[in-house]
């Protein structure tokens, strides 16, 4: 085998194990949310896969260095990978019981160990390929594995930056799979194998030709499900179930709308806009986490003069789409809010966070140093709200997100969103430099829906006192374990309302 060839050969296999690790959390995300224990399960199974193939590959290429076994690696990986797709759906319902952390480490085992070991044996099996004599062995090694972490880091940049984002998942996936296959069959017929490598180059066909085919399937927008997209940060769907339309961010509900009045159908929406009475009269807002656009547009139809300020450009397309923001009389504005609040020069009367989901809190919003900065946006008499979904009432979460914001506000008070004080919920955290007082009085009008999410959030505010809970800062911030509890109760419901319908992953 000539020496650009097997370059050529371990370019593509440490290519397609980046592509792999990265695909994984969008394979597996939807069902779990991308969570730190997604990130560390599959960093460690594709370690431990890796680890394990290196020492095996070894041992066989000692046992007898053929090209047509090379090949046969690359040939095994790409059949398995082309499977995933099919495989995902019984691995996670199976171990769906096991608990959030246990099942994602499982699940990433069972989808990904398999194709991750048989490239991780190319690398040492073309070292012995490749060293004919004991004084090339190092150089050899050396070159072939600076080959192969190239083609990682070029896949790397590829997969994040442009393919899933493009091409999307099941596509990219399929994609991979393919490469692997034409590559061994190309190699295979090039090197003029024996029988056994003609059965594999046969193989490798016939699976390539069913994975082609499998390329132009994939998921469609079609009744139910109104739209599939991939962005850089997500895997985004709107769903119609139920007589409400959902956007879901990696398998997490965003927002729950009417699918004709875009009427929102989540209650910590009506007790945001207590913000609106805890003020004089409408001002200028600055909203930080968009979703459907519903507390942007509730807003401005108060009169509120709103800037939305949204990380995902594919979000802010679906919004104008699927949720009727197209209408809405406010600036949108792509960026992330923490970078945006430190270069905007303006002062706000009201500042909304609601850029939080159930599988993760971006910890660098919800620090000492993050609050620090809202404070410094805000008017004199401003008001800051902050929504987050947590297991009760008075939670870990909140809690210390409370005694954060007292570091740097005067007053913080909880209004709840949902009715028992033990249950999975919003609740909405307000902080002000003034106290936080009705400036205009509620509606009681009992029978209307939105009015009574208000008035019982304000009926049973509480002010968060005593010494439970941590100051959360930049440099020790536990948020993103605290938050797998209320992710892995989210999932449960979630699945059990929708079913096997299939919709949110």
């Amino acid at each position: 085998m000539s020496r650009t060839g097997l370059y050529c050969l371990v370019f593509i296999s440490g290519g397609a194990v980046l592509a792999l690790e990265i695909l994984g959390t969008r394979i597996l995300g939807p069902f779990y949310g991308v969570s730190i224990f997604l990130w560390s399960a599959l960093i460690s199974v594709t370690l431990l896969a890796l680890s394990a193939g290196y020492a095996l590959g070894g041992r066989w290429a000692d046992s007898g260095p053929r090209t047509t076994r090379l090949y046969s690696l690359l040939a095994g990986a790409g059949a398995w990978v082309l499977v995933i797709q099919w495989l995902k759906r019984p691995v996670l319902l199976l171990t769906e019981p096991l608990g959030l952390r246990p099942a994602v480490l499982v699940a990433a085992f069972i989808l990904f160990v398999p194709p991750l070991l048989l490239l991780g044996m190319v690398s040492p099996y073309a070292v012995r390929l490749r060293a004919t004599h004991l004084e090339e062995v190092g150089r050899s090694a050396g070159d072939l594995y600076a080959v192969s972490t190239v083609g990682s880091v070029a896949a790397a940049l590829l997969t994040g930056f442009i393919l899933i984002p493009n091409v999307g998942v099941r596509r990219l996936t399929s994609a991979i799979g393919i490469v692997l296959l034409l590559t061994a069959v190309g190699g295979l017929v090039a090197s003029r194998a024996n029988s056994r490598g003609g059965k594999v180059a046969v193989f490798s066909l016939i699976a390539a030709a069913l994975g082609i085919l499998g390329l132009f399937g994939g998921e469609r927008a079609e009744g139910r499900l109104v739209a599939v997209e991939q962005s850089p940060y997500a895997e985004i769907r709107v769903v119609d179930f139920e007589e409400s339309r959902y956007l879901l961010i990696d398998g997490g509900v965003h927002t729950i709308a009417d699918p004709t009045t875009f009427q929102s159908h989540f209650p910590y929406t009506a007790v945001l806009e207590l913000g609106d009475h805890l003020l004089e009269k409408p001002g200028d807002l600055l909203l930080i986490g968009l979703g459907g656009g519903s507390v942007a547009r509730n807003f401005s139809e108060k009169g509120w003069r709103v800037e939305a300020v949204e990380i995902d450009p594919v979000v802010i397309s679906l919004a104008l789409r699927f949720f009727g923001l197209d209408d809405f009389d406010g600036a949108l504005i792509e960026a992330e809010g923490r970078a945006f609040l430190q270069r905007v020069d303006k002062s706000y009367d009201l500042i909304i966070m609601d850029a939080f989901g159930s599988s993760s809190i971006p910890f660098h919003l919800v620090t000492a140093e993050a609050f620090e900065l809202i404070a410094s946006r805000l008017a004199p008499k401003g008001v800051f709200a902050l929504n987050l979904e947590s297991d009760g009432w008075e939670g870990e979460i909140p809690t210390s997100l409370a005694k954060t914001l007292k570091r740097v506000f005067s007053h913080v008070t909880v209004l709840p969103a949902h009715r028992q004080p033990e249950d999975l919920g919003n609740l909405i955290l307000m902080a002000s430099r003034q106290p936080l007082q009705l400036r205009r009085p509620l509606q009681r009008h009992l029978a209307r829906l939105y009015d009574h999410y208000r008035i019982f959030a304000w009926d049973n505010r509480f002010f968060p006192e005593g010494d439970g809970g941590q100051i959360l800062t930049d440099d020790l911030n536990p948020v993103d374990v605290w938050s797998e509890r209320i992710n892995l109760l989210a999932r449960r419901d979630l699945h059990e309302y929708f079913g096997d319908s299939g919709l949110n992953w």
